[in-house]
């Protein structure tokens, strides 16, 4: 699918004699390196129009000017607005691992306890009208697809650590069960169906796949 290339590129200020048309309060990059005050405005600004125009409404150029920072600072940090989409619902959701609790079931039921209350918050919402827009923007849809191999991977090495304590039946791969774990999580996003049990929700899920006596 190709997309408009004003989501793809981020143009130069124009300039007049030498001299940048941006306005003069705007906030400066620190080189490589990323300013904190100035990524806070970003995402705060982003946020902020997310929650006012909804997602049609987050545009770099629109974000650029509630923050007062250039366009190309923002191109840098985010590649793409599917890019800042993903980072505005990651800072939200905060920092959260994937954790091995003893026991496979007992790791899933945190991390469907985990993202089922968060998905229920304003802020959670976020990523639900993350996925709908993803279907007719390739930006976004690039950008979900990245953080969903990450969110795969660190999924994958927790059961890794349930298939080494042979907790899980012969030819399940780590990848593959950690998949279907995800998917049954987005789905119930999707569905509206995220008031549940969610250990029962994890016997439900993983009950064919473990060995007897693990389920």
């Amino acid at each position: 699918m190709t997309n408009p290339v004003s989501d793809r590129t981020a143009p130069s200020a124009e300039v007049k004699g030498g001299e940048s048309k941006e306005p003069s309060t705007q906030r400066r990059s620190i080189g490589a390196r990323r300013n904190p005050a100035t990524e806070q405005a970003i995402l705060d600004a982003a946020e902020a129009l997310l929650v006012e125009k909804g997602v049609k409404g987050l545009t770099m150029e629109a974000v650029a000017k509630r923050a007062r920072a250039g366009k190309a600072t923002l191109y840098k940090w985010w590649p793409s607005r599917g890019a800042l989409l993903v980072a505005v619902y990651e800072r939200a959701k905060g920092t959260h691992l994937h954790e091995d609790k003893g026991t496979l079931i007992a790791s899933i039921t945190a991390f469907f306890r985990f993202v089922f209350a968060h998905w229920q918050t304003p802020k959670g919402q976020t990523f639900a009208l993350i996925i709908a827009e993803a279907q007719g923007n390739a930006d976004v849809a690039e950008a979900l697809e990245h953080y969903r191999l990450e969110r795969l991977e660190a999924l994958s090495a927790v059961v890794d650590i349930a298939i080494a304590r042979g907790e899980v039946k012969p030819g399940v791969t780590a990848e593959a069960l950690a998949e279907t774990i995800m998917a049954t999580a987005w789905m119930r996003l999707l569905t509206g169906r995220l008031e549940t049990d969610p250990e029962r929700l994890a016997h439900e899920v993983l009950g064919g796949l473990l060995k007897d006596g693990d389920s």
